[in-house]
């Protein structure tokens, strides 16, 4: 006589696998997070908790379209610029910090425009950022 045993499946579903899974992802994507540095520019932007002094009169830096650069009203090279603002920081004196503006073309490359903010960024010159009358 043949008996068969029945089986039956189990209609149970076991969660403790599942959140443990959970757990360790949410970990992971913590700790990643928090070590991505993003890649951008250190910008100043205005507020009230500072005011810096500016010069009545500061230096005038454009980037033309071409992407040269013109330092009141010659044209150099980001290296010629490095010395100017070198001899230009070592001229002031007291807490009044050396001060650019700085006009470029709409169509200018940006690279040229990082290129400049950020050598004004490190050598710490004051930038400012002027809107050309269209």
């Amino acid at each position: 006589m043949g008996i068969k045993k029945k089986s039956r499946v189990s209609a149970e579903f076991s969660m403790s696998s599942l959140t443990d899974i959970i757990f360790l992802l949410l970990i992971f994507f913590m700790l990643t997070s928090s070590l991505i540095v993003p890649n951008a520019l250190n910008l100043r932007l205005p507020g009230t908790e500072s005011r810096a002094t500016v010069s009545s009169d500061p230096s005038q830096i454009n980037i033309t379209r071409d992407g040269s650069i013109v330092y009141n009203g010659d044209n150099v090279s980001i290296n010629q610029l490095q010395r100017e603002f070198r001899r230009q920081i070592d001229r002031r004196t007291g807490d009044s910090r050396y001060t650019v503006a700085v006009t470029v073309h709409p169509n200018a490359k940006i690279e040229k425009v990082v290129e400049v903010l950020d050598l004004a960024y490190t050598m710490q010159v004051n930038t400012i950022m002027v809107d050309r009358a269209r």
